[in-house]
């Protein structure tokens, strides 16, 4: 394959004004401010954890920013091979101005001054989002964010419900709901009204989808007459040693699939999730993936919401010919991005290929960031954008005689296109 037809892509694919469409970042203090904001990123706290460092000196209470930066750096020769540490070199250039190859105890003092000199610039979100080529940013709002303070049109909201369908059972969620909506959750009919006015609430400020990250032991299913029982109310929704409380998840689950199909929002599922897998791990580095999950478990759901586009991120790549397939056959599923632990070179490239082989494009998001601050956009994009075009190149322009145009067009659609209509941005 030839590497300049592979450079010629990814440059054409480069000037795309992108939409992030799933990300972490907080709206009111979206760029970082220190090195610590960006080492302290999951993937660098687990991978140095992982290779060695005890979690008390990544963890320790009072850490200073510049101290914990020093402390990661020493496990820094450990990671050098991962693709997490090449993102976090590509950012340095890319924003502070970085020319070694590897930064290490003998160069990480400078860096950490640069950056700082950098991001203390009055306008370092704008230059971050502009130097990044991000026009708009979904976020992952709690229920009861109020959604003020932070501009709607470049942050645009998205309702997470995590907390509604797997705590409800907790007596503090359901106050936050109460207090969210003012109404008080005392049986079915009353969370419905909740449910539906969180839903009003979010699209007044311009929320664009709903999302959820689900765990391998859930099928959602429509609860019958005889679940919402009212003995089986009090215990499925407000006991939390209950046993039926899969009936509660189910009510809220169906629930809120049933407004998104009234407001017309997509339903982000994020399925495979285990949390907590390994408890003594730093913070974000506890949670894995297993082999159970299925999207068998998902039929009733995307045959009963044929109104409703459900962009689905499997966690493990071994789930993604499940995924292709299930893209391939109904209408309302979509291919969303390469999530967590398979947004690796070696994944994506796999990934891409069978996708772009079998699901229409118009159903295929190809990437979103998960980012938690503004400066991840760039590498992270940047590492897609390398493996999409050179699936471009083989499989397009040289396996199927397409003309380097017909392959950017495709590039275009996925990275851009496809969000726009698929997310009605």
């Amino acid at each position: 394959m030839s590497e300049e037809l592979v450079g010629r892509i990814c440059a054409e694919l480069t000037k795309i004004v992108l939409v992030d469409p799933h990300t972490h970042i907080n709206p009111h203090a979206p760029a970082s401010t220190t090195l610590a904001d960006i080492m302290g990123y999951h993937y660098y706290t687990e991978l140095a954890h992982s290779s060695g460092m005890p979690k008390a000196l990544i963890e320790e209470p009072g850490l200073d920013p510049k101290t914990k930066v020093g402390r990661l750096v020493e496990s820094l020769h450990h990671l050098d091979n991962t693709v997490q540490v090449s993102w976090l070199v590509e950012l340095c250039r890319k924003f502070f101005g970085f020319q070694d190859n590897r930064i290490t105890p003998a160069n990480w003092e400078s860096l950490y001054d640069k950056a700082a000199t950098v991001m203390a610039q009055p306008d370092w979100e704008d230059q971050c989002l502009k130097q990044s080529g991000i026009e708009r940013v979904f976020l992952t709002n709690e229920f009861d964010d109020p959604l003020t303070g932070f501009d709607t049109a470049r942050y645009i909201p998205c309702l997470r419900t995590d907390d509604l369908v797997f705590h409800f059972t907790n007596p503090a969620v359901r106050e936050r709901l109460t207090k969210a909506t003012g109404i008080e959750t005392t049986n079915p009919e009353r969370i419905r009204q909740a449910i539906g006015k969180l839903f009003e609430h979010f699209v007044r400020h311009g929320a664009k989808a709903c999302a959820i990250s689900l765990p391998p032991s859930f099928a959602p299913r429509q609860p019958s007459r005889g679940d919402l029982s009212e003995t089986n109310f009090l215990t499925s929704f407000l006991d939390p040693d209950s046993t039926t409380k899969d009936v509660g998840q189910n009510f809220v689950f169906w629930t809120i699939a049933e407004f998104c199909a009234e407001y017309r929002l997509p339903f982000d599922l994020m399925i495979g999730v285990n949390r907590r897998v390994y408890p003594s791990g730093v913070y974000q580095g506890q949670d894995l993936f297993d082999q159970r999950v299925s999207l068998i478990q998902y039929r009733e759901l995307f045959n009963a919401f044929p109104q409703v586009t459900f962009p689905v991120s499997v966690l493990a790549q071994a789930s993604n010919q499940e995924l292709v397939s299930y893209s391939w056959i109904f209408p309302n599923v979509v291919t969303n991005a390469h999530w967590w632990y398979s947004n690796i070179p070696a994944y994506i490239e796999l990934d891409t290929r069978a996708r772009l082989q079998a699901v229409p494009r118009n159903k295929q998001v190809g990437y979103y960031s998960d980012m938690y601050k503004l400066e991840f956009a760039w590498p992270k994009f940047s590492m897609y954008r390398q493996c999409l075009s050179r699936v471009l190149a083989q499989d397009f322009v040289i396996a199927r005689k397409w003309s380097e145009n017909e392959a950017i067009l495709l590039g275009k659609q996925l990275l851009r296109g496809n969000v726009e209509s698929i997310f009605n941005v």
